[in-house]
């Protein structure tokens, strides 16, 4: 039993038709990366696991339980969690307050009165969460919006992982960041994997899919075009499906 299964997926915006049938797998423990060019449908396909988007036709599986028509918050219960390209992280707040942004622990006053945000517990377990990952950031409470890309990115990360996800799926997590934060990036992909989390990566840097994914699999026009093993294919063959020049 996979982690993830679609069958036949299809989603249309009025006479639109973005997503033409997908079928599509993932394992636990197991790094795809998703690629494609600009309106292949990647982001509508994504948005279409997490319950954003309802699918027009086809069956989306998790677990092996039809989550098809279920609302993204009941998704997001079951362990699928999407980190998007702009972090929505609160550049005012702390990092640990962003580690629990909108689902912060609450404590009883005087054991009666509840509603009370239990900011004790999110330092503590921001903190593990942080050291864990072996996340460098120069303290929990410094405000998100002082430090570098590479370390929001990871912030976003530990967030989506405080909760115990089986599925996250990453949208070009990699953009504008320097080598090293993307080393950093990378590693915790790999940690992730190691866990058993299943992992999409959204990317046009072929450089870091190679590097992080085990397959690739290549939208075109709301249709897979291509399911690569990374053994078994080549930089060049990849970049010849996403631009349809494959023979």
């Amino acid at each position: 039993m996979s982690l993830l299964e679609l069958e036949g997926v299809e989603k249309a915006f009025g006479p639109v038709q973005v997503l033409r049938g997908i079928t599509l797998k993932v394992e636990a423990g197991e790094v795809v990366g998703l690629l494609g060019d600009n309106g292949a449908g990647k982001s509508t396909l994504m948005k279409t696991v997490t319950g954003v988007y309802a699918a027009d036709r086809g069956v989306v599986r998790f677990a092996g339980e039809d989550v098809t028509l279920l609302p993204p918050g009941e998704r997001r219960r079951r362990g699928i969690e999407m980190i998007y390209q702009d972090l929505a992280l609160a550049p005012q707040q702390d990092v640990a307050n962003n580690i629990f942004l909108g689902r912060e622990p609450t404590r009883r006053l005087w054991g009666l009165l509840p509603g009370h945000v239990d900011k004790a517990r999110i330092d503590r377990e921001a903190q593990a969460m942080v050291d864990r990952l072996g996340v460098r950031v120069p303290s929990i409470h410094i405000p998100v919006g002082m430090l570098s890309g590479g370390q929001q990115q990871t912030i976003a990360i530990a967030r989506a992982l405080t909760f115990a996800p089986r599925l996250v799926i990453m949208d070009e997590p990699t953009a504008a960041l320097a080598v090293r934060e993307v080393n950093s990036v990378l590693a915790l992909i790999e940690r992730m994997a190691a866990d058993g989390i299943g992992v999409i990566l959204i990317s046009h840097r072929l450089n870091d899919v190679f590097q992080a994914c085990s397959r690739m699999v290549v939208l075109q026009r709301g249709t897979v075009a291509a399911d690569l093993r990374r053994e078994e294919t080549s930089m060049a063959e990849v970049v010849s499906y996403i631009v349809g020049a494959h023979a």
